[in-house]
């Protein structure tokens, strides 16, 4: 199988460089890499707001794979895990999108698409950007876990490097993928509450499935699911 042959669009300042990428992505090859020094509108799952100063990693991928499933996501948890291990940094997928570092959140991933033609793979990945002090408790950077600035073009490089390799795995073998995600799920045998919509439960994380849903132990009932935001719960 082909790898990806990258170009990449450099990008001062966008609203969200997911946007930039579904403008461009039908008539762009697949691979192509759209990073901005900020975003104004950065977003995450839910359409949640995602603050994306200059010295994080903002970037969106054009994928074009021949089926698209929950499962593509993982694609990119992977690769940050794979990158930050690489800067000596321990870190975790919470299911199913969010990369943490010792219980804080250190980059998301989201995936948009338009059926049949594209998916765009976004990252936002906290390198050397300062976080304000109402986030401090709950996420965290790069420089803050290494104590200096990190290139942020190492990092863009060893990151679209691992995307390339989980990407591939994810066209042939998306059932080694899945293998892969539950070793770096780090939610699996703790209590979560899973809020979905107006509702939410508390469970035990058993396992993350084939086809990339979290299978729940709620007080003996086993219990599959598809969607939801996941906290953990105090030990």
């Amino acid at each position: 199988m082909e790898k990806l042959k990258p170009r990449i669009i450099r990008l001062d300042e966008v609203d969200s460089t997911n946007e930039y990428a579904k403008g461009i992505a039908p008539d762009v090859p697949e691979g192509t890499v759209v990073v901005a020094r900020r975003q104004t509108s950065g977003r995450g799952r839910r359409g949640r707001s995602w603050a994306s100063p200059e010295g994080g990693l903002w970037m969106s991928v054009v994928l074009k794979p021949k089926k698209v499933d929950p499962r593509l996501v993982f694609t990119g948890a992977l690769a940050v895990v794979d990158v930050l291990d690489e800067f000596g940094i321990r870190s975790g997928i919470k299911w199913p999108n969010d990369v943490w570092v010792d219980r804080k959140k250190i980059a998301g991933v989201l995936t948009e698409g338009k059926a049949g033609q594209y998916v765009i793979l976004g990252i936002g990945l906290n390198v050397n950007n300062p976080l304000p002090a109402e986030l401090r408790e709950t996420a965290t950077s790069m420089i803050y876990l290494i104590g200096a600035k990190v290139p942020l073009d190492k990092v863009l490089e060893r990151l679209v490097f691992h995307l390339n390799a989980w990407y591939r795995l994810y066209r042939a073998r998306p059932d080694l993928l899945m293998v892969k995600v539950r070793e770096r799920t780090f939610i699996l045998g703790r209590i979560v509450e899973v809020s979905q919509d107006e509702s939410s439960f508390v469970g035990r994380a058993v396992d993350v499935l084939d086809d990339g849903s979290l299978l729940l132990d709620v007080n003996g009932e086993l219990r599959r699911v598809v969607h939801g935001d996941v906290s953990l719960r105090p030990l």
